[in-house]
């Protein structure tokens, strides 16, 4: 964000500046991008933790069914674990693997939002401040 140096030194510290006048709205904009920007970094990190655990699911749920029928099997519901038999077993192994699906949908719909929201929002300040404004991520 170019910033009102005064003065012939700031013309060697900044050579490419320009005087911009930020307004209260346009700060407010870029206060909710940058707000936005650090939601959309936790959905990411949130969104691969929920992919990891859809993944082990799918691993417990092929493992299990190389077990006997009435061998019985520990599943960890919040701290402890039960021991079920195999179908049972596989019916909260499948309940979890759809809650785990359906939390990761909601995730990405959060996400799709945030970055629709994101795209109006870099459009009018890339319009208002051109080069003087970079609203692209360091990934």
């Amino acid at each position: 964000m170019a910033a009102k140096v005064g003065g012939a030194s700031a013309a060697k510290v900044f050579p490419n500046h320009d005087d911009v006048h930020i307004s209260f709205e346009d700060q407010q904009r870029i206060n909710r991008f940058a707000k936005h920007n650090a939601r959309m970094d936790d959905l990411k990190v949130e969104l691969d933790m929920k992919k990891n655990s859809l993944k082990c699911l799918e691993e417990a749920l092929e493992e299990i069914e190389l077990f006997d029928e009435d061998e019985d099997i520990p599943f960890l519901v919040g701290e402890v674990f039960l021991s079920h038999k195999l179908g049972k077993t596989q019916e909260l192994l499948a309940e979890s693997k759809e809650q785990t699906l359906k939390e990761i949908a909601s995730i990405e719909a959060k996400a799709k939002a945030i970055k629709a929201e994101m795209d109006e929002l870099k459009a009018h300040l890339y319009q208002r401040f051109g080069s003087n404004i970079s609203l692209e991520s360091d990934d």
